[in-house]
């Protein structure tokens, strides 16, 4: 359920973005009459109208968890503040510029601040953020807990990157796929290679088996 509710911007994002893409004419004109406001020049064009519905859209989703949470006196994840600054930083240049390029970015910078959290954290604090997420369901060697945080420190480097490359590399309907199945399945893809590299210890130790901190976003 919280992985749901996590992605679920994700998932607003691109419903938002296809049917907008299918109906660009209807999208262009929707956006100039509601958002014109918002926009340099107050005119929206069917090139860019998709991405920017899809960007507001997205902006609603991540306030409206924001405000969820708060209204039910649930902590707010660190990640999720930031994920709020990204996706109202650059998703409201690109409304204002018509630009993709700035919401394209949004991803990597929130990857690369998880991945940064992950790797300064020991270093700073001498605290294994992996460890202090999931150390309740699993006791395993300090070593392996230093093995595992820098695997998702690389993880969330390479994802960062990936990210750009196929922002620039491809059309924007194809990154749009990709921000949500292609990110979706690499972390699961890396969560489930990761309980399968810990199988030896689980059987020494018989402690349960790894989750994925991206679900404690």
């Amino acid at each position: 359920m919280k992985l749901l509710f996590d992605f679920l911007p994700i998932v607003l994002f691109f419903v938002a973005f296809k049917y907008s893409d299918a109906h660009k004419d209807w999208a262009a004109a929707f956006a100039t009459q509601h958002l014109g406001f918002l926009v340099a020049g107050g005119v929206v064009g069917t090139g860019e109208a998709p991405v920017l519905l899809a960007t507001v859209v997205v902006i609603a989703a991540t306030l409206a968890q924001v405000a969820w949470l708060k209204l039910r006196g649930r902590r707010v994840d660190t990640m999720l503040w930031v994920s709020l600054a990204l996706v109202v930083v650059l998703g409201g240049l690109t409304i204002y510029f018509h630009s993709e390029t700035f919401i394209k970015w949004k991803p990597s910078g929130l990857y690369w601040a998880m991945g940064l959290a992950f790797w300064l954290s020991p270093l700073l604090f001498g605290k294994n953020l992996l460890r202090a997420l999931l150390g309740q369901q699993m006791q395993l060697p300090a070593r392996v807990w230093h093995r595992l945080n820098f695997a998702w420190v690389a993880f969330f480097a390479a994802m960062g990157l990936l990210n750009l490359w196929v922002a620039y590399s491809f059309p924007t309907d194809v990154w749009v796929n990709f921000k949500l199945f292609g990110s979706l399945g690499l972390t699961l893809a890396f969560t489930v290679a990761q309980g399968l590299v810990l199988a030896r210890y689980l059987k020494e130790d018989g402690t349960a088996p790894a989750s994925s901190p991206a679900d404690s976003r």
